[in-house]
């Protein structure tokens, strides 16, 4: 057997609602902060449908004053070899 990891984007979105909601900002604040026309990204982000970007996970961890692996929620799965 090998540990696979893997981004749990469920528990990664949860992780940036939690954040974002200690650093007192609304979804409406990020829209802004990313400039974003609509905050659908965001709220995808949340719900675990999609992830950021690399760079937006970069300015995520800086506005939200944390590292990007207090962010990205990383899990594992069991594989059998050969």
């Amino acid at each position: 057997m090998i540990d696979i990891p893997f981004v749990d984007t469920v528990a990664t979105g949860q992780n940036i609602d939690r954040l974002r909601n200690a650093a007192g900002l609304s979804v409406k604040d990020m829209q802004m902060i990313f400039g974003f026309a609509t905050p659908q990204a965001i709220y995808k982000w949340i719900h675990g449908t999609s992830m950021p970007t690399i760079d937006n996970l970069v300015i995520l961890a800086a506005v939200l004053g944390v590292t990007m692996d207090e962010i990205v929620v990383v899990g594992t799965v069991s594989v059998k070899c050969g």
